[in-house]
């Protein structure tokens, strides 16, 4: 079961996440965001991060530039496109930095999920998120899920995680009734918005991974 906490801005999330069994760390670098970091301090974060957890950059359509800027400072190992990137942008980005690609899709219906073929060759991983809410500004991380039921016994053309929503309450289901083999928080681990808590950390990340306490 991999287990992704997303939007990290400080120290304390960070030991907390490895400490309590993370395997993939998020740096956002959106600057809409109440979760973004710059690319300094993301590097001094992940030089905190044990090796066998890995570092994500979450970029919401980029340029070559801001990614290769960001690349500069921050050690990334894999780099999360959570914009309008289309298959022809994320097989460019892969081949450009030489990383593993996640491209993040929002599903609302059944029709959303028609795009996996199309992404799947350009890809190595897929984020299926819920689509923002009416009205959201922010492409993610917007405590909004989706018909898990969508997922169930569906076949995922490459690895991928579940997204939208999640909490260390229903976490648990959420992987049971999807079959998930990954799975990614952010606002459902913090005490305010974009701010993480680590007791909410540890109990999401022990909840997906099915350990007590």
């Amino acid at each position: 079961m991999q287990v992704k906490i997303c939007g990290i801005k400080d120290a304390e999330a960070t030991d907390a996440a490895c400490q309590a069994g993370a395997t993939l760390l998020g740096f956002v670098f959106y600057p809409p965001s109440p979760r973004a970091i710059g690319p300094e301090w993301a590097g001094a974060l992940i030089a905190r991060m044990p090796k066998a957890v890995t570092p994500v950059g979450l970029f919401v359509d980029a340029d070559d530039d801001t990614i290769a800027g960001v690349l500069e400072l921050a050690p990334l190992r894999l780099l999360q496109l959570h914009g309008e990137e289309s298959p022809e942008r994320c097989a460019a980005v892969r081949a450009r930095f030489g990383l593993p690609v996640m491209k993040a899709l929002g599903i609302a219906t059944e029709a959303d999920l028609g795009l996996l073929e199309a992404y799947a060759p350009a890809v190595d991983r897929f984020l299926l998120d819920a689509k923002p809410p009416a009205g959201a500004t922010l492409p993610g991380g917007n405590a909004a899920s989706f018909d898990w039921s969508l997922l169930a016994g569906r076949e995922i053309p490459r690895p991928w995680l579940l997204a939208g929503g999640l909490t260390p309450g229903n976490v648990a289901e959420a992987i049971r009734a999807t079959g998930a083999p990954g799975v990614d928080v952010s606002s459902g681990v913090e005490r305010a918005r974009g701010v993480k808590d680590a007791a909410l950390i540890a109990a999401f990340v022990h909840a997906a991974l099915g350990k007590e306490g």
